[in-house]
């Protein structure tokens, strides 16, 4: 039998739902970082349309920051299961607005976008050593789902198990064109 712990090491706030995360906190996420920048995420509209994002995201590339965004491809199979769920069209509408925010990232050098085909059971936000995932919940909005922060410590087994998350669906990914 597992032991129970109180909580990992490697694990931080918890936040209810993800739209208790304030854009100030997702700001200082990403302009902190300095190594790497990772987004995982059906649409991620709600951070591409947070005043500055695009900007910060540019600037960290620019700085010698590598970004990958990796978003549902909006004409893929499984945004009808997401349909299923109560979202209607306005998943597909969702992603496609996205990507048009995040277009204007495709040129800047460090910066790679593609479209994922997998069913997501969470959003994955990366900056070095430190995460935000948006855990899914079938039939709930991403906005009121929950988030936690993960530190990286090397030797946290959660943080790696969604590190390595990110890099079996980005392996998968095809790039935006």
């Amino acid at each position: 039998m597992l032991e129970a712990r109180s909580g990992p090491e490697d694990v931080g706030t918890l936040y209810p739902h993800q739209w208790a995360v304030t854009g100030e906190l997702w700001e200082r996420l990403l302009r902190t970082a300095e190594r790497e920048i990772d987004i995982l995420a059906y649409s991620d509209f709600d951070l591409a349309e947070e005043a500055g994002i695009i900007r910060i995201l540019s600037d960290r590339a620019r700085a010698g920051v590598t970004v990958r965004i990796a978003l549902r491809d909006p004409d893929g199979p499984h945004v009808a299961q997401r349909r299923a769920e109560g979202t209607g069209d306005a998943m597909p509408a969702k992603i496609r607005n996205a990507l048009t925010l995040y277009r204007p990232l495709g040129t800047v050098e460090n910066i790679e976008i593609r479209l994922h085909h997998t069913v997501l059971y969470n959003s994955i936000y990366r900056a070095d050593d430190q995460l935000l995932v948006n855990q899914h919940t079938y039939g709930i909005p991403a906005a009121q789902a929950p988030v936690f922060c993960l530190c990286d410590t090397g030797d946290g087994e959660l943080a790696s198990l969604y590190l390595d998350c990110f890099e079996r669906v980005w392996a998968m990914s095809t790039p935006l064109t």
